[in-house]
């Protein structure tokens, strides 16, 4: 099952463009991540001076919760960030939405990109909010619990 949930989690977060980041000295905030799956990676693309560039200096600890009603996707995934200086790296992940934060681009001198390494994921993976309604109104008839899709750990 794990396996299977690994790859719901991988095609679901492609599309997904948001989600909550923190780490343990770092408040979680709102962050755009860029999908790495052959590395098992997360990227950001963040500025110098926040506290979630602080703690990538170190390598801390970190937290991305991820909720979306649209792919159906809720999960928490536990991993560890690093700042990391690219420029190849950032010119591939550099976007319109990255832009609208920094005043010279992505030449900006207070461009930051974390990657985060991941090592598990809680994930719950649903068939939506009409697969939803249909298991309740099933399982009032039948008396079975309600299938709500895959739910459990995934590990990198």
């Amino acid at each position: 099952m794990n396996t299977s949930l690994k790859e719901e989690f991988w095609d679901r977060i492609e599309d997904i463009r948001t989600g909550m980041l923190g780490t343990d000295e770092a408040r979680s905030v709102p962050m755009s991540h860029y999908v790495d799956k052959d590395a098992n990676a997360l990227w950001f693309i963040t500025a110098n001076g926040t506290d979630l560039a602080k703690t990538a200096q170190s390598g801390a600890s970190a937290e991305y919760v991820i909720i979306s009603n649209d792919e159906h996707l809720y999960a928490r995934v536990d991993g560890k960030v690093q700042a990391v200086t690219d420029p190849a790296k950032l010119d591939e992940l550099w976007s319109a939405i990255a832009g609208a934060w920094f005043e010279d681009g992505r030449q900006d001198d207070d461009v930051q990109l974390v990657r985060m390494d991941l090592s598990t994921a809680e994930v719950w993976a649903t068939g939506g909010s009409l697969s939803f309604l249909y298991e309740i109104a099933k399982a009032h008839l039948t008396d079975e619990k309600p299938d709500m899709g895959q739910h459990g750990t995934v590990r990198f």
